[in-house]
């Protein structure tokens, strides 16, 4: 793939997620045929030539979060003086969560050459593994990392019409599902996707509840999330009772379960308690 007639371009390869026998024959050809492989471990990316049994025939540079700005111009020189760039990350799709986006921009604005070689991702094998509806769906990377920031982005979601994939940190698994269950109402559908393509890859589906219960006391592994996308909601108090009357069961107070559900729906929190009360009175 390397060039050297002036028509340098940069090159974004998916790596495996965790399975060597992922990569394609083109990302192969690509490491051995480069002139730089930018990655984002070099350690881990010459274990990866390794496995597959490729030398890699052009230079290694790193090419993580904390180095990037300062990579850019350099690997832009490369590209400029008809040399190919190969950019990989430690695994799955280069820009996606992980770094490549400031270097394509800036090919972009330079008017230099910017292809892909497609491969494995973690969103688009969660989403089908998930069992969900999945005709329309939104990817919010990292979920937040404070409680505070974390609920205010599930709030977000709480009309999302789309099914929703996201990454979290195992130790946080079970604290976000737990923000999610408050949030969102114990009952939304998702799935967890733990280990995708490895060994001990495991999908958990369920209720957010089941799911909360579940991750209460850990998980282990790369995670990521599939959240089932926001039915239509009716902000008619009397067509939400049931649903408060689900949360209050559970061991709600029915003033709590009331707030959150009106706050889902967009209904006056007022309105629907006094509405309950009156269903509870004609009971």
């Amino acid at each position: 793939m390397g060039t050297g007639d002036g028509s340098g371009r940069l090159v974004l390869a998916a790596t495996p997620m965790g399975d060597v026998g992922d990569a394609s024959q083109r990302l192969r050809d690509a490491l051995g045929s480069a002139d730089v492989v930018a990655a984002e471990d070099t350690r881990r990316t010459r274990a990866l030539a390794k496995a597959l049994g490729v030398e890699i025939g052009g230079r290694v540079v790193s090419f993580y979060d904390h180095v990037e700005t300062a990579r850019i111009p350099q690997l832009l020189e490369e590209i400029e003086a008809g040399r190919t760039v190969l950019l990989v990350t430690d695994a799955g799709m280069p820009s996606v969560s992980d770094p490549g986006y400031r270097m394509v921009a800036a090919c972009v604005a330079r008017e230099l050459p910017v292809t892909c070689l497609p491969g494995p991702s973690a969103v688009t094998t969660a989403l089908a593994l998930s069992g969900l509806p999945m005709e329309r769906f939104c990817f919010d990377g990292f979920a937040p990392r404070k409680q505070g920031q974390r609920k205010q982005w599930l709030r977000t979601l709480a009309t999302e019409p789309r099914a929703v994939v996201f990454f979290e940190a195992p130790h946080r698994l079970g604290a976000c599902l737990a923000d999610a269950v408050e949030v969102l109402g114990p009952t939304r559908r998702a799935a967890v996707c733990r280990e995708l393509t490895k060994t001990y890859e495991e999908v958990v589906r369920g209720s957010l509840s089941d799911l909360a219960a579940w991750a209460a006391e850990g998980a282990r592994g790369e995670i990521t999330v599939v959240l089932e996308g926001a039915q239509p909601i009716s902000s008619d108090p009397a067509d939400l009772v049931e649903e408060v009357e689900a949360l209050v069961t559970e061991g709600m107070r029915l003033k709590d379960a009331c707030a959150q559900v009106a706050s889902s729906a967009g209904a006056s929190r007022r309105e629907l308690y006094e509405t309950v009360l009156a269903a509870r009175a004609d009971a």
